[in-house]
């Protein structure tokens, strides 16, 4: 016995250590955990989506703060962070993962249980405002969600406000000047929700937010919020003040962080990349009671109930959720100020609307996403007494050239839109602060050198948004005032914009001039991770014929 128990000791302690030497040593000593370097996905001067080998960057101090938030909080027991080339996870996830993604991970939160989604890609697919909101209360945005709140990561102030000449206004109070300057020229709107719950959403460095908060209460359905033993008489109403911490801000720039590395892959995604169009959804009972399923588990959270863009979340969400009782819609195929066809509310919900909370929805079943086609147009009347037009059918685009990126460039000036966009495309135009949609909310304009194209990344959505508008914006059509030739070329000029850019950040690329040139030749076609273009070596990495391997991974 003695033996026995001297013999598994000794296999056990072998046993453990050939594990770590083949999990822990082993690995390192591999040339690919010494790399970098991975493949990304470039939009190039003349308006393609190529793949190049390029360097990854390492965190900011903030993305490495809210890093250790994410372990902190046990955010990877859940969550794993590896897309691998199996059972589809491409199409589902993105680009397969890459050792050079991995570099400055320490530790590894590679993760193995799924019990929530993957989130190596998780980086542009939503808005900061989603993550505030799902933060607070997963439900508010996934209704399915087991994921349980992170309530401390939010600090609260119980607000009693009045009724102002023109708005409800709160009450001056010495802890609102944590949180703002209180400059009365600049108003900041904050939308009370109907459980009396107000977002202040963090400006661009942060706390304090550069003006003076004014209250939104047409959504309070459910009366002002009332404190936990609070008298039922209250004197003054009172509003509930949700401020992110500085963990929470930091907690959302990693995860937006998450992804990045590999570029503008979402721009070439073919499971979102749909086309609109004059798709007609089925009227019947049936699939609008499935719709609203589909609407109750996916959509409930932000758009509302009643469809009126009210929901829990929306205090959380800028800009505010789709009002489906209007029944304006900013993307569509059709004539300004005209219903969307159905195939184009397919294609907004497949694709999602980049740079704000309204993610792609390409993993729910695509008779569950017509579904809810049929159900959103239940919400407004405008869907039975008025026809839908015929869509623009857009035909090929013409090819890029230098000559019409120039003559793009003139007509951007000509036709002034750096007043709203701004010189380089930053949608920071002297106009951009003074934007409001047809429900007098802000509005921001899109940043073009960060790719947030909300219609589409083609080339073709651009023109479709320059003949046909968006409506209910301040975006009108240029289709009376340009010609058909001249809106082709200022859709390429737009693309431009993020040419060679990163897309978190909207800062250039470090490629040479040589590198530039060979991805905008049509002799490099780079079309995916796999035949990435390498500046080094001036090639395409090859493909070895019978199985096909990722770079960094020897047959």
């Amino acid at each position: 016995m003695a033996s026995a128990r001297t013999l598994a000791l000794v296999a056990g302690f072998a046993f453990v250590t050939l594990a770590m030497f083949v999990q822990g040593v082993l690995p390192t000593l591999a040339p690919e955990a010494r790399s970098a370097r991975v493949s990304r996905a470039v939009r190039t001067e003349l308006g393609e989506v190529k793949w190049v080998r390029y360097d990854v960057a390492d965190y900011t101090p903030l993305e490495r703060r809210g890093r250790e938030v994410y372990v902190r909080e046990g955010c990877w027991y859940c969550h794993s962070q590896y897309v691998r080339s199996v059972a589809g996870e491409s199409f589902r996830w993105g680009p397969v993962s890459e050792a050079g993604e991995y570099a400055f991970d320490q530790p590894h939160l590679f993760g193995t249980r799924r019990i929530g989604p993957d989130l190596t890609r998780v980086g542009g697919k939503y808005g900061d405002d989603w993550h505030y909101a799902h933060f607070w209360e997963p439900r508010l945005t996934a209704p399915e969600s087991i994921m349980p709140a992170f309530p401390w990561l939010f600090d609260t102030v119980d607000a009693p406000y009045r009724q102002g000449t023109s708005r409800p206004e709160l009450e001056p109070k010495a802890e609102l000047r944590r949180f703002f300057t209180m400059r009365a020229d600049r108003p900041v709107t904050l939308l009370v929700n109907q459980s009396g719950v107000a977002f202040v959403r963090p400006g661009r460095d942060g706390f304090p937010v550069d003006g003076a908060p004014v209250l939104d209460t047409a959504t309070l359905h459910g009366g002002p919020y009332r404190p936990s033993g609070a008298q039922s008489q209250t004197p003054r109403p009172i509003v509930r003040l949700l401020v992110p911490t500085a963990d929470a801000v930091a907690l959302v720039r990693y995860l937006q962080k998450l992804g990045t590395s590999r570029g503008a892959w979402r721009d070439a995604f073919e499971a979102q990349t749909v086309a609109g169009g004059p798709l007609r959804v089925p009227d019947s009972d049936a699939f609008r009671d499935l719709g609203r399923e589909v609407y109750e588990a996916h959509c409930l959270g932000c758009h509302g109930e009643r469809g009126d863009g009210a929901g829990p979340a929306a205090t959380f969400l800028f800009p505010r959720p789709r009002d489906f009782t209007a029944g304006v819609f900013k993307l569509h195929s059709t004539p300004s100020g005209t219903l969307p066809t159905d195939g184009d509310l397919f294609r907004t919900i497949t694709r999602g609307v980049r740079g704000t909370a309204m993610p792609t929805w390409h993993e729910v079943s695509e008779r569950e996403r017509l579904a809810v086609v049929a159900y959103v147009k239940t919400f407004s009347k405008r869907w039975r007494e008025e026809p839908v037009e015929t869509p623009l059918q857009v035909g090929a685009p013409p090819p890029a050239t230098p000559e019409m990126l120039a003559r793009g460039r003139r007509l951007y000036a000509r036709a002034k839109c750096a007043e709203c966009h701004g010189e380089e495309g930053r949608g920071d135009g002297p106009s951009a602060a003074t934007l409001r949609d047809d429900f007098e909310a802000a509005i921001r304009p899109s940043d073009f050198t960060r790719g947030e194209l909300k219609g589409g990344a083609s080339v073709s959505d651009v023109y479709r948004a320059m003949t046909v508008g968006l409506s209910g914006t301040p975006m009108p059509s240029f289709a009376d005032s340009m010609t058909d030739a001249e809106r082709w070329a200022i859709s390429w000029y737009v693309l431009s914009f993020s040419a060679w850019t990163d897309p978190l950040t909207g800062e250039r690329l470090r490629l040479s001039p040589g590198a530039r040139a060979a991805l905008d030749s049509p002799q490099i076609r780079a079309r995916s991770p796999e035949t990435a273009f390498d500046p080094d070596r001036r090639t395409v990495t090859a493909t070895p014929r019978g199985r096909r391997y990722f770079p960094g991974v020897s047959p």
